[in-house]
């Protein structure tokens, strides 16, 4: 299949006019007031954001240079900036969970998708992961994405041409499932990297392992330890890949006031787990990792390796268990006594405890 894309030198970067300059019609523009509070509109000849503090009118920021500070009808002032891309993604319209930065980020950089680098992924969602991997791969690139249904390809289409300006000249879309579609539509050995955000990646294994050129990559998005411990099991099982790699990645915001310097009380945590592999050349047999042997089942001596006394635990003596009882038992009646009658009471139990 041929490169979708021209030569570098024939086109600038796509999208990258559109990140310079002054504001146009059609733009997203991000607003954002004085308590830090932040609006996303897209830029309308005669239209306006209107808050309960005022409004401020779009021709108002049409035309001025990205950065500029701008008061609206009542003076409140905003900041006008374009959208970043993280910024982009958790505000754009989606029809699916989208896959958060912090995950694309990682799987660009370990997944190693570089400049020009082909590329087949599935399923596309809301197109989050495709603009990371698009802006990877360039316009001298190429990403083919798989997507089941018709309506999450129509958004993931959408929110890709909103952020670039129009279509991707690297970017295809194909309908269908990824283990059927891909056979048919790229050649065996092609592809340099396959990425995988579905339910049972390990149903696409023989798939992957037909297009992924030797030394290709193989990374997988999944959301829990079932599916993470099977995808790994059914990669170690076949044999053509390389021992599988799994890791999630955690970020926590900080805040920033004076000297009140502490960890935001939110944090971005558990979203998924990645998962990688290497495609080994055709006829090589995968390394068997030497590992410790484990066991299933519990042997009589691992049951008596963790007695309390084995894991330095102090022993009871029943003459203290006796006395917790009583203390148990006797503590609501002490607590309804006068004062002096609880006393009594006190003394006499410790002159029976000293007779045992």
């Amino acid at each position: 299949m041929n490169n979708p894309a021209s030569s570098p030198a024939e086109n600038p970067p796509h999208g990258a006019a559109s990140r310079r300059g002054p504001f146009r019609p059609g733009e997203r523009v991000q607003l954002t007031d004085e308590k830090g509070r932040m609006n996303t509109v897209t830029l309308t000849p005669g239209g306006a954001f209107h808050t309960h503090k005022g409004f401020l009118l779009h021709d108002t920021i049409i035309g001025q240079p990205e950065g500029t500070v701008l008061p609206n009808t009542t003076g409140q002032l905003y900041q006008t900036l374009r959208p970043l891309l993280s910024d982009f993604v958790l505000s754009m319209p989606r029809g699916a969970a989208v896959v958060y930065p912090k995950d694309a980020a990682q799987i660009v950089t370990m997944g190693d998708i570089f400049p020009g680098a082909r590329v087949v992924e599935a399923g596309v969602g809301s197109g989050a992961l495709s603009i990371s991997l698009l802006r990877a791969v360039g316009d001298a690139g190429y990403l083919h994405s798989f997507e089941r249904r018709p309506e999450f390809a129509e958004i993931a289409k959408g929110n890709v041409e909103t952020i670039f300006g129009g279509p991707h000249p690297a970017w295809r879309v194909s309908l269908g499932d990824f283990q059927e579609q891909v056979l048919v539509e790229e050649e065996p050995g092609s592809v340099d990297r396959v990425v995988l955000d579905m339910l049972a990646p390990w149903e696409c294994l023989d798939a992957v392992a037909t297009v992924l050129a030797p030394g290709g990559v193989w990374i997988n998005y999944v959301a829990t330890v079932t599916q993470l411990s099977r995808t790994a099991e059914a990669i170690r099982a076949d044999g053509r890949f390389t021992e599988p790699e799994a890791w999630e990645s955690m970020v926590r915001g900080w805040h920033l006031e004076g000297l009140a310097v502490r960890p935001d009380h939110r944090m971005v945590a558990h979203t998924g787990f990645l998962l990688t592999a290497r495609r080994l050349a055709d006829g090589a047999t995968g390394l068997v990792q030497k590992r410790r042997p484990s066991k299933t089942d519990f042997s009589d001596e691992d049951l008596n390796a963790w007695t309390p006394q084995a894991v330095g635990e102090r022993e009871v003596s029943d003459k203290r268990l006796r006395r917790v009882a009583r203390d148990a038992s006797s503590t609501i009646q002490r607590g309804a006594l006068p004062p002096e009658e609880a006393q009594a009471r006190r003394e006499a139990e410790k002159d029976t405890e000293k007779d045992t």
